[in-house]
């Protein structure tokens, strides 16, 4: 199935989790997904972390919460540290168990290292996982990623366009995009995209700030740009409950303003937990 059909039906809403280090964080995010899951999102995705660290426990999670929410569920897939036939025995397996959709990403570097490296009889681009699964996996909905201030490492936006546009030629349904907190930069990409004939479901990425701190530390890694009113906002108190709610009131405004700037859904961030998401969904007044 086409990950794109789900946009062209109504506004598309979809979060992404993350597998839990230990038995106890499991049943707090089954808990936390059980909350989501009132707000009846089309699909939910599961990643893994850096280096491919996490990636056994991935399709694990992801098809208990298929299992107990009864939608569709999406695993993160990336390049690294795969060979390509350990690309498609993980692709076989996910589809053993029932995947639905795939978000195929080149990956970061493993942890302590500063640039991507190939593995042996691997992929180097995002674009040739994303042909292995048109070719061969034909099952599954495919998502590749966008990058409203483009990649850290692309030398320059217009490149980082082209990149898009490679993965799209390749099979990418939709584009879900890093997440970032000035709307101004997703509809420049999407101009861009426009452009350049990306014509398919541009699915903005969100991350609620619950933490001045967090949000610097993620921020910081993935290079995106923090507004200074916000960080300035944050600032005034070294408070939790002040911090959570100056960043979910942030949150509410960003997602009012792409909605009326007609995007086609959006997908969040919600770290395993569900309490900003939650707020933030209760106030922007989603049509769904």
């Amino acid at each position: 199935m086409s990950l794109a059909n789900i946009y062209q039906r109504r506004f598309g809403l979809s979060f992404e989790l993350f597998p839990p280090k230990t038995e106890k964080g499991e049943q707090a995010l089954l808990r936390h997904v059980d909350h989501l899951n009132r707000f009846h999102p089309d699909y939910l995705t599961c990643t893994y972390g850096a280096g491919g660290s996490t990636q056994a426990k991935t399709l694990g999670i992801i098809t208990k919460v298929k299992e107990r929410l009864d939608i569709p569920v999406a695993s993160h897939l990336t390049c690294v540290g795969s060979s390509v036939d350990q690309l498609r025995s993980y692709l076989t397996e996910a589809r053993q168990r029932g995947i639905d959709h795939i978000i195929a990403l080149r990956g970061d570097p493993p942890k302590g290292e500063s640039e991507f490296k190939a593995t042996a009889d691997g992929f180097r681009h995002a674009n040739e996982l994303v042909e292995l699964i048109r070719s061969e996996f034909s099952n599954f909905g495919i998502a590749v990623a966008g990058y409203p201030e483009k990649h850290q490492e692309a030398t320059s936006f217009e490149v980082d366009i082209e990149n898009l546009k490679r993965k799209v030629d390749a099979g990418g349904q939709i584009v879900i995009t890093q997440l970032f907190y000035q709307n101004d930069d997703f509809y420049r990409f999407r101009d861009a995209c426009d452009k350049a004939g990306i014509n398919l479901p541009l699915v903005p990425g969100i991350l609620p700030v619950t933490s001045l701190t967090q949000i610097q530390r993620i921020s910081s890694m993935c290079g995106a740009a923090l507004p200074a009113s916000l960080v300035d906002q944050l600032g005034e108190r070294d408070d939790d409950v002040w911090q959570f709610q100056v960043g979910v009131e942030f949150a509410v405004e960003q997602v009012k303003d792409l909605i009326a700037h007609d995007v086609c859904g959006m997908h969040f961030y919600v770290l395993n937990k569900s309490a900003a998401t939650s707020e933030v969904l209760q106030h922007a007044e989603l049509d769904r």
